[in-house]
């Protein structure tokens, strides 16, 4: 074939076609190479040619050796300098006659328009693609775990965080952060050391520890026998600290993740150190005020022939001291009177009326105390004078001892309950009046009664029987079948019955107990007491 068939064949071709010597020489080229300006006959490819010397020698070679199309690439230069991509195939030109062997190369432009190089832009562009979408779903999956983590540590934390602010009391936060502080800390287990003495302080010199049942914690102020006991294993002591008072000891069982991060474990222990302060101060406070209602409280007499037992017991949910209050009379060799009563309302006002009405009682007592009408309508009088605004729940009442006959005034209070020596019982259920002090002139009206032989008699304020959304009846039913339970018990262990009959309830007020159960003389069932009689037994 000679050179000009070479050219009417390729003429037609979309792509260069050139037939080159060994030494890189162009001898033909067809009118499709003029896209690359120099590429035409008379031009060396090593010239061109953008690629290293030896690398297109080596084409050369191989391509002048072979039988067939091999492919290949170069790189050469355009017109304006810049450097344009060939895929090529290159072969022996074995019908050429000239002298020497040529080659003849097939070019085919790596541009956009190429459309293998279209492909594999396109598939190289899709994995990339595919590479980063990958990897934010991975990225993503962690966030996402990161999240959920997050989440359920802060609902951990949550119900700490709540069990801690629904506990009053520093059982009730020992319980609160054995119950939940683990699982927001990720540990196995904690447990708890307290100052008890820095949290509720002893009230006077020589005064014992107060303790709580079943305590969920060491109290590191209470002597034990031999040394402290260390925790087992590997823990962490964080040390609990509240307004610049280190009230105890956080110790942590860590988990099989470790310890949790430091400023977390800091967040946990600043809000136990809080709670633990909190319920410390109420303690405290509760118990204070406590004592202070017990000492307002009358000093009850010795009465011969009548046994006695009375308790008072603060509201669970009150730190402040109330009105309630109770007292006893030893009018008469065949008289005695008792009283009890409620201030309206909780607080210190309240607490200081009580005391005012328990000693202008026994001032109006002496006076008419065998006129149950005129004591209370007398006790009206004068909360209505001198205390404007407080209003009291009152009953007074007057036991007969040579014919055991009762007679009562209830002043909007609860009715006494009468107890026989078998646990059955019946309320007083006389006429009822209207509660002392808001009404000038208020008339009061008379019950009566007998008391048969061995009866005990029941005065108690309304936060004995009264809950929250509950009716009065139902509490009232409680106290009846709680007397038929202490059948047969002492004075003091059927009043301490009272006090405790509903032991895991929520009492919202205080509770003033007063358990009175008369009996004669060994020598005379129905005759004047005589002085020999059993003394009065009084315990709060």
């Amino acid at each position: 074939m000679s050179l000009g068939l070479f050219e009417a064949i390729t003429k037609s071709l979309p792509h260069p076609v050139i037939l080159c010597a060994g030494d890189g020489m162009v001898l033909a080229a067809n009118p499709a190479a003029a896209s690359i300006p120099q590429l035409c006959a008379g031009t060396s490819l090593y010239a061109l040619a953008q690629d290293d010397a030896g690398v297109l020698r080596a084409r050369l070679g191989t391509w002048l050796r072979s039988g067939n199309a091999l492919p290949g690439a170069l790189v050469l230069k355009d017109g304006d300098g810049s450097r344009v991509r060939f895929r090529c195939q290159g072969v022996r030109a074995t019908w050429w006659q000239g002298p020497g062997a040529v080659v003849q190369i097939n070019l085919h432009r790596l541009d956009h328009a190429d459309r293998f190089v279209a492909l594999s832009r396109q598939v190289g562009a899709l994995n990339r693609e595919i590479a980063i979408r990958r990897t934010a779903e991975a990225q993503r999956e962690e966030l996402l775990l990161a999240e959920r983590a997050a989440r359920a540590r802060l609902q951990r934390l949550y119900q700490l965080t709540q069990a801690l602010a629904s506990s009053a009391t520093l059982a009730q936060v020992a319980a609160a952060v054995t119950a939940t502080a683990a699982q927001a800390l990720d540990a196995d287990s904690v447990a708890l050391e307290l100052h008890s003495q820095l949290l509720v302080p002893t009230r006077e010199p020589g005064e014992e520890l107060r303790t709580w049942p079943n305590t969920v914690w060491d109290d590191l102020d209470r002597p034990l026998d031999g040394a402290r006991p260390a925790a087992a294993g590997e823990v962490l002591r964080v040390s609990l600290e509240s307004d610049s008072v280190v009230v105890g000891t956080l110790i942590v069982h860590p988990g099989t993740d470790g310890i949790a991060e430091p400023e977390h474990l800091t967040a946990v222990a600043q809000q136990i150190a809080q709670a633990v302060r909190r319920a410390g101060l109420y303690e405290h406070e509760h118990r204070v005020a406590e004592r202070l209602q017990l000492s307002l409280l009358p000093q009850l007499p010795d009465i011969a022939g009548l046994e006695v037992a009375t308790r008072y017991a603060a509201a669970n949910d009150m730190i402040m001291v109330g009105g309630d209050w109770y007292d006893l009379y030893d009018l008469d060799e065949d008289h005695i009177g008792l009283s009890i009563g409620d201030v309206a309302g909780h607080g210190l006002p309240q607490a200081a009326v009580m005391a005012q009405i328990t000693a202008a009682l026994r001032s109006i007592v002496l006076r008419c105390g065998t006129r149950p009408q005129e004591v209370l309508t007398e006790l009206s009088e004068y909360l209505h004078l001198y205390h404007r605004g407080h209003m009291a729940t009152a009953a007074y009442l007057l036991y007969h001892r040579p014919t055991r006959a009762l007679t009562y005034v209830k002043a909007g209070h609860p009715p006494p309950l009468v107890i026989g020596p078998d646990g059955s019982s019946r309320y007083l259920d006389g006429p009822i009046s209207p509660p002392a002090g808001p009404v000038p002139h208020a008339r009061f009206r008379l019950g009566e009664t007998t008391l048969a032989q061995g009866e005990a008699l029941l005065l108690y304020t309304d936060g004995l029987i009264e809950r929250r959304k509950e009716p009065l009846d139902k509490g009232m039913e409680r106290l009846t079948a709680t007397a038929l339970r202490g059948a047969g018990l002492n004075v003091h262990d059927l009043c301490q019955l009272f006090l405790n009959h509903q032991p895991d309830a929520d009492y919202p007020d205080d509770r003033a107990l007063l358990l009175a159960r008369p009996h004669p003389p060994p020598t005379d069932l129905f005759g004047v007491l005589s002085g020999g009689g059993s003394a009065v037994a009084r315990c709060r």
